[in-house]
């Protein structure tokens, strides 16, 4: 099981961060896709890049709403570029990059279309244009424009014959999880770190590729964990506080939760998505903070001592799980107790999970 560390887009910082993500072992790094509130992601994947030889770079994850197809895939395919091969593209419907352009998520239909474009577009494969959704009001068909000759459609032919980097689909809801099984590499569920939740999310998937007539096998599955090792189960809950309240939002984004729920959990969720401050998005002090419980954070999130994080992220491997973005072992802004628990994390953790 690959361990990938969650960061924020910092296109000097993440040099720092890069090279210490490199140099404690962890598989790759990831960094979020927000507009409004980090610097452009693949800059920073491409200044991470620059001073890393070894780790995986993850956009953790881009949207659907805030850049043409095309863009997307040649800006990650830059990254691959500079990488030497190392970058993944990780996409979902889009949260606080959408947020603060007064939108919602992408509808699910956009969504699948701008999925598969962006994997024929990595393929070196042409997409139609009647296909490209660019409303005439914003510019009108190349027709107006009288050309002798013109391309008969869209096609990025630098990537023609290249390898083809692995597209990651973030899914928390049966409707995405569907769209991923069908047209990603890896699922990357956001349903948490309870087994059961993740198992219902791998069957849905399965179930989808089959009814299309695929092999139920033909996908990867992976997660985003808020995880933090640290003795003080106090502290432990304090640091993955702010963050697991966008990953738990996931589930109840549109006021209906997505699968199995534990006793007492529907009610924190309702509790978390009417208390939610976008304007504090992540952060450990804001008023949606307050809404998680004890018991939800221990069942969401992995927070404890050291042999505690190893069982629950080794029940994640048994699932079936091949890859994990944590969020939470120590990010940008440092603290000495996050200091302490990425230390428990990559000395303690980490190795027993490589054996």
């Amino acid at each position: 099981m690959e361990l990938w560390h969650q960061d924020v887009s910092s296109p000097r910082g993440v040099m720092h961060v890069a090279r210490r993500v490199e140099a404690q072992g962890w598989d790759g790094l990831s960094v979020v896709d927000s507009q409004n509130l980090s610097g452009d992601c693949y800059v920073a994947l491409a200044m991470a890049a620059s001073v890393t030889e070894r780790i995986g770079l993850c956009t953790g994850v881009t949207n659907s709403g805030t850049r043409q197809a095309a863009v997307t895939a040649m800006a990650i395919a830059s990254v691959q570029s500079v990488s030497k091969g190392r970058a993944t593209l990780g996409i979902g419907r889009g949260d606080s990059a959408m947020a603060h352009l007064g939108r919602s998520p992408t509808k699910l239909n956009q969504f699948e279309t701008y999925v598969r474009h962006v994997q024929a577009y990595l393929r070196g494969e042409p997409v139609p244009f009647d296909e490209i959704d660019i409303p005439d009001e914003i510019a009108a068909p190349m027709s107006a424009l009288h050309l002798a000759s013109a391309p008969p459609d869209s096609q990025i032919r630098a990537l023609i014959g290249k390898q083809k980097l692995p597209v990651e689909v973030a899914a928390s809801g049966p409707k995405v999880i569907g769209i991923g099984a069908l047209h990603a590499d890896r699922i990357m569920f956001t349903l948490g770190a309870d087994v059961d939740r993740l198992a219902w999310g791998i069957d849905i998937a399965k179930q989808a590729r089959k009814d299309a007539g695929l092999d139920p096998d033909g996908v990867q599955f992976g997660a985003f964990v808020n995880a933090a090792c640290h003795p003080d189960i106090s502290i432990a809950r304090g640091l993955v506080q702010g963050g697991l309240t966008t990953f738990a939002r996931f589930s109840v984004m549109h006021g209906k939760t997505s699968g199995p729920l534990k006793e007492g959990q529907a009610e924190v969720l309702d509790n978390l998505i009417h208390a939610y401050d976008m304007k504090k998005h992540t952060q450990a002090d804001s008023q949606q903070a307050g809404t998680l419980t004890p018991e939800f954070i221990d069942q969401f999130a992995i927070v404890g001592d050291q042999q505690h994080c190893i069982d629950r992220f080794q029940s994640l491997k048994a699932l079936g799980l091949d890859k994990v973005i944590i969020s939470g072992v120590g990010r940008t802004g440092e603290t000495d107790e996050t200091k302490l628990a990425q230390r428990f994390f990559t000395q303690d953790v980490m190795p027993e999970l490589r054996r």
